[in-house]
């Protein structure tokens, strides 16, 4: 109980003590609200952009192998790969024909091009070849309208489905079903609109939003084939066989560009568990460098709050006598102080959350989703506390060892 008590009397004293000193206080803290506002905008943004990212890649598909001549992600030496040639139109024929495990086998290639309607102009859009089986190997659907069907690849139907930015350019105020666009030189009928998808732009990837897709063989009879670049979207049977599939695949696409058995694969196959673990290890390093710099700031807020406990403990010399003299213990002044320095990087703390609340709602409206989330705030509160306490121990100790004699009669 009288443990309690001496708290509760160390934090009225500590309180009125920065009252007394506002200017002082408010420029002690700042240290603190700096480093707190910096770890937890870090941290907001670190999971608003790793948010972002799985959102936008959950439309391509987690069951999904990518065939492709290039790795998305080159770790190795660049030129090992610049030779390979290119997958073509025709591997995926053959590869439909003989992967018949495969649930979807799906190519796919693209150009840019100049998109029109009436006066409106979008210039180097991408246009994106591919089959009716594109909603299979992708979790993405037209919001309204239809996807194109069988008959219209079959047939090299001059149709199109645009991304949801395409519409809003293009068709701002009127109905873009049935509307004939001009792609390049050749008019295309839209047929539908993609749902909203965002962008993967982070790895300088599509916005899947500014993209129109058409029937391959229309692309191919419109844009031509030859040399161009292919890659083709194969969807397992099942998530838990993922692993003997890629072997499988594999193993196929080896056969089909008659690879010798000591001949190393001409191709690559990608994933988005490809993209994730880049992306974790980016962001790994950015959040590292961002909490270097919070920890420099944190450290150097510490260092000003002891020299204020130092002068705090100077000043107040008397007053520390005059509680010895009539029965204070050491104990007590030493939990005094160390609430005051707790009680200054807590306030800085509180600063720098609400700051930083401040700054997540604006990144909200203006960049992507963030938010701070309650455990970020609940752990930056800890840390300031913990960085008043290690602030205040050395001066509280001083303070805690002035004889009270001597104390007195300062001056």
């Amino acid at each position: 109980m009288r443990f309690m008590y001496e708290i509760i009397e160390a934090f009225r004293i500590a309180l009125q003590a920065i009252r007394m000193n506002k200017t002082r206080g408010i420029l002690t803290t700042l240290g603190i609200i700096i480093g707190i506002l910096a770890v937890v905008t870090t941290m907001t943004v670190a999971n608003g952009l790793k948010n972002n990212f799985k959102e936008s890649i959950s439309a391509v598909g987690s069951d999904v192998l990518y065939v492709s001549r290039m790795p998305w992600i080159i770790t190795g030496n660049f030129f090992q790969y610049r030779n390979r040639p290119e997958v073509t139109f025709k591997q995926s024929e053959k590869l439909e024909q003989r992967l018949k495990s495969a649930r979807a086998i799906n190519p796919r290639t693209s150009t840019q091009r100049n998109i029109k309607y009436r006066s409106n102009v979008l210039e180097s859009i991408p246009v994106i070849g591919t089959t009716e089986k594109q909603i299979q190997v992708t979790n993405a659907v037209p919001e309204y309208g239809r996807f194109f069907t069988v008959l219209d690849v079959q047939y090299k139907k001059f149709v199109c489905v645009i991304g949801s930015e395409i519409k809003e350019h293009l068709f701002p105020e009127i109905d873009p079903l049935h509307k004939e666009i001009k792609i390049g030189w050749f008019s295309f009928r839209v047929i539908g609109v993609m749902e909203k998808q965002g962008s993967a732009g982070f790895f300088g990837g599509p916005n899947y939003d500014r993209q129109i897709l058409i029937p391959i063989s229309s692309f191919l009879k419109a844009f031509g084939g030859q040399n161009r670049r292919f890659n083709i979207a194969v969807k397992a049977p099942d998530q838990e066989l993922m692993e003997d599939f890629r072997y499988e695949l594999i193993g196929e696409m080896r056969k089909i560009r008659k690879l010798k058995p000591t001949e190393g694969d001409d191709f690559s196959i990608n994933t988005m568990d490809t993209l994730m673990n880049a992306y974790n290890n980016v962001m790994g390093v950015v959040v590292l460098i961002g909490l270097v710099i919070t920890g420099i700031s944190l450290f150097v807020g510490g260092i000003g709050v002891m020299n204020i406990m130092f002068v705090s403990v100077t000043e107040r010399t008397r007053e520390i006598g005059t509680r010895k003299a009539i029965g204070a213990k050491r104990r007590a002044i030493m939990t005094q102080f160390l609430f005051e320095s707790s009680a200054i990087c807590l306030i800085g703390g509180l600063i720098g959350i609400l700051a930083s609340f401040g700054i997540a709602s604006l990144i909200n409206k203006l960049v992507l989703p963030a938010s701070v989330s309650v455990p970020i705030a609940l752990v930056a509160l800890i840390v300031s506390i913990l960085v008043g306490v290690l602030s205040g121990i050395i001066p509280a100790y001083r303070a805690s060892r002035l004889k009270p004699v001597e104390a007195l009669r300062y001056e």
